[in-house]
């Protein structure tokens, strides 16, 4: 079977011709070589998958002859994903939301004071001026 084809019936895309873009762009690769959407897979192959920036790795277990229910997918792919691809994508999920959206217009007091705070801790080699005001 046809990787594309094979992607798609393991519900890794939703439509074939997304599975067939992701194999042109080099985001699949069966052994660690790019593939063309036409390569054929095979039992007990290792597939890596990059898709929403993370990398699925996928063993092939058997080729199915038509699009399978999302119960029966395990019965044809062992997934083999590190649970660290999954936890950086949280990071970067909280990360987004930290910053402000673009035009929400200029930055409030307490969004100027949290800027300044941040920047005054970041500089480890500012000065600190005494106290009593003499040097």
């Amino acid at each position: 079977m046809r990787i594309d084809k094979y992607l798609w019936t393991v519900r890794y895309f939703k439509t074939r011709s997304l599975a067939t873009e992701a194999c042109k762009k080099g985001r699949v690769k069966i052994n660690d070589s790019n593939v063309k959407p036409a390569k054929e897979v095979y039992v007990g192959e290792k597939l890596n998958v990059r898709k929403n920036q993370i990398n699925y790795q996928l063993e092939v277990l058997d080729i199915p002859k038509n699009r399978v229910g999302a119960k029966l997918v395990d019965l044809y792919r062992k997934d083999t994903t590190p649970t660290s691809e999954f936890d950086a994508q949280n990071l970067l999920k909280l990360s987004k939301d930290y910053y402000r959206k673009k035009g929400t217009g200029r930055p409030t007091k307490k969004d100027r004071r949290d800027i300044e705070e941040y920047h005054s801790h970041k500089s480890p080699t500012a000065e600190k001026e005494p106290e009593d005001g003499v040097l």
